[in-house]
């Protein structure tokens, strides 16, 4: 759940005392420095005078842009109120980080005030033994809320949703909806939108507070639901938040086989998951690992890590390029010029066909696209494909054949048309057939079309001009 937005509460700082300080900018750079400067010089109470005067997002960059060991020391200036708001809106890495700092009875405060969804995530970043320690440590009720969210599998949307919840009931009044929720408001995620279900728990419908206070207190929920558009708890949380989002939900109740009702998914969540799942996307099509947490805060050794991998990945798929280079050595010797164009080929049928797998990528993530509509994709990627070779092969045809001859001049438009072509194609349909093989569609698409794309040009490339110049 996110941090709420208003101020943030801490240690008072007498009017007129020397301790008072200025008004924070909103600048993180200018804020870190002032709480820094006050920190070096051992000013701990001037540092939460600083800290006092901060919004909560702007605490919590200050901390993602800090030390590890000044982020601790923040942290413990935050008053109770503060450090839970803030704590809160912290990514698992950097809570797990904090955990390992604090002393137990400040852990266990902290721990015991999260949501039962915000804990999940910090559970599975922290060690078995501390994770069942403090698991253990919490009331019965907290427990099985705990245990609720757990017991879905990670990455599920099961695993993200709140079990804290308010419903009603199609029978019960407005006046004693409203009277359930006044029992039950500092229990609850959020009252703005309110699922409806039956006796046994089944998901019937959704009805929003403003249509619940507006309605005369007698009448019946069944007057004033609507229609509730829900997942199922196992449903991968990506795919939930997306319709979600895309329905502009505040609320989207989360339900079980038999759709009964078990939590709901609400939109801070819902934003968060997208971003996250925007942020591995993104890090996989650029041939490396999601970091997870601020790149600031990241270890130089996690940095590594996420890339090297991909690196050697690729790197082994590049000695494709090489053999074909050597394979097609003696076409060069005759035609030396062929090798001024081989950087051209290879960057533009790499672009091309990641430009494709990009489009296509996001088309998936957002539902326009379906696997079953893989032969549609191929055909309006091929006729795209086609366009932009007739486009940017005619350019080179005209620029080359002026500076090289018509002969030359021939072979790269025709290597360009073509290439760009199967670039495209071959681009378009990657992601779809990754989802076939439930592979993820980004680590399918840049890198390795990348590679595939490369020798596949210089290939074609070298078969036309053998064709073409008569080699």
């Amino acid at each position: 759940m996110s941090a709420p937005s208003g101020g943030v509460p801490g240690p008072a700082v007498p009017p007129g005392s020397d301790e008072a300080v200025d008004l924070i900018p909103d600048d993180p750079v200018l804020a870190q420095r002032r709480v820094d400067a006050h920190i070096d010089s051992g000013d701990l109470r001037g540092a939460a005078a600083v800290l006092d005067q901060m919004p909560p997002w702007l605490v919590v960059t200050v901390l993602e842009r800090s030390a590890t060991k000044d982020r601790a020391v923040m942290f413990r200036l935050l008053a109770k109120d503060a450090a839970t708001a803030v704590f809160e809106a912290l990514d698992p890495p950097l809570q797990s980080e904090l955990i390992r700092d604090l002393h137990d009875s400040r852990v266990r405060e902290i721990f015991a005030e999260l949501d039962p969804d915000d804990r999940a995530g910090l559970i599975d970043e922290l060690p078995a033994k501390v994770a069942t320690r403090l698991v253990r440590e919490l009331d019965a009720d907290e427990q099985a809320l705990t245990a609720a969210v757990l017991g879905y599998p990670v990455g599920s949307v099961g695993r993200r949703m709140s079990p804290e919840y308010v419903s009603t009931h199609p029978d019960l009044t407005a006046g004693q909806t409203l009277e359930r929720v006044h029992q039950r408001i500092d229990q609850t995620e959020t009252i703005y939108a309110l699922p409806v279900t039956d006796n046994e728990r089944r998901l019937v419908g959704i009805v929003g507070l403003r249509s619940v206070m507006k309605a005369d207190p007698d009448t019946p929920v069944s007057d004033i639901m609507n229609e509730a558009v829900s997942a199922r708890a196992r449903e991968s949380a990506e795919s939930a938040a997306r319709r979600s989002a895309d329905e502009r939900l505040i609320v989207l109740p989360i339900v079980d086989q038999e759709t009964r009702l078990v939590g709901i998914l609400t939109f801070d969540d819902a934003l968060r998951i997208l971003e996250d799942a925007e942020s591995e996307d993104t890090a996989r099509q650029g041939g490396a690992e999601p970091l997870r947490r601020p790149y600031l805060t990241t270890p130089m050794r996690s940095l590594v890590r996420s890339r090297v991998l991909w690196l050697l990945v690729l790197a082994l798929g590049a000695t494709l390029t090489v053999q074909v280079l050597e394979v097609f050595e003696s076409t060069l010797e005759q035609v030396v010029a062929l090798s001024l164009f081989v950087p051209l080929i290879i960057g533009t049928g790499g672009n091309t066909g990641n430009q494709a797998a990009t489009t296509v990528t996001r088309a998936l993530a957002l539902g326009d696209v379906r696997t079953r509509d893989i032969a549609r994709v191929l055909w309006q990627e091929a006729r795209t494909g086609f366009t932009l070779g007739l486009i940017l092969g005619g350019v080179a045809f005209a620029v080359a054949g002026l500076v090289y001859g018509v002969d030359l001049g021939l072979v790269i438009g025709l290597t360009l048309l073509s290439l760009c072509t199967i670039a495209a194609s071959v681009g378009g349909i990657m992601p779809l057939l990754a989802t076939t093989v439930r592979a993820d569609p980004a680590v399918f698409s840049n890198p390795f079309i990348s590679t595939f794309v490369d020798a596949t040009g210089l290939v074609v490339y070298f078969l036309i001009a053998r064709a073409v110049l008569g080699l």
